[in-house]
């Protein structure tokens, strides 16, 4: 199968709860300053079935999202793999259930990694804290520069 997409960007979650909007907000600062017919970003409030045909047809796919544990504003990389073949899809996607999904349904998991920044307020309220939003920022501009200079990023992410 031939894929239209180099790269596929999700960030997703809660902006109306604090900290749990920091994957979408990077998607959208991300779509307003990346124009590269090759890269899609898609802010998302949740992970959905639907995602897994756009999964398909990337070359690699980055999941964004925020996190309940660990040191708030700390940027965490993740490698994924699909997960493992269930019986039923539930009506909690995860993006490794995306990626298991699209290699079912499409014939192709692409490669995939997620971000995590784990929060410190998740009540009603759109705004972050203030360590959440400096992650937000340094990792659009991370994201902003892998996206300019693929090649190098490439290296850099392969000698970690």
């Amino acid at each position: 199968m031939p894929h239209a997409l180099n790269t596929l960007v999700i960030g997703y979650g809660n902006s109306l709860r604090g900290d749990d909007g920091a994957g979408i907000l990077v998607a959208e600062l991300l779509f307003e300053r990346i124009h590269d017919p090759e890269i899609e970003i898609l802010p998302q409030h949740q992970l959905t079935p639907e995602l897994m045909e756009p999964i398909s047809r990337a070359s690699r796919v980055i999941f964004i999202d925020a996190a309940v544990s660990g040191r708030p504003g700390k940027v965490h990389r993740i490698p994924l793999r699909p997960a493992p073949a269930c019986a039923r899809f539930t009506h909690q996607a995860t993006p490794e259930s995306l990626l298991a999904g699209a290699q079912a349904l499409y014939g192709h998991t692409p490669e995939a990694t997620l971000y995590t920044i784990p929060g410190r307020r998740f009540e009603t309220g759109q705004e972050l804290s203030p360590a959440v939003r400096r992650a937000v920022n340094e990792l659009v501009a991370r994201l902003e520069k892998e996206f300019s200079n693929p090649a190098k990023q490439n290296a850099a992410d392969e000698r970690r």
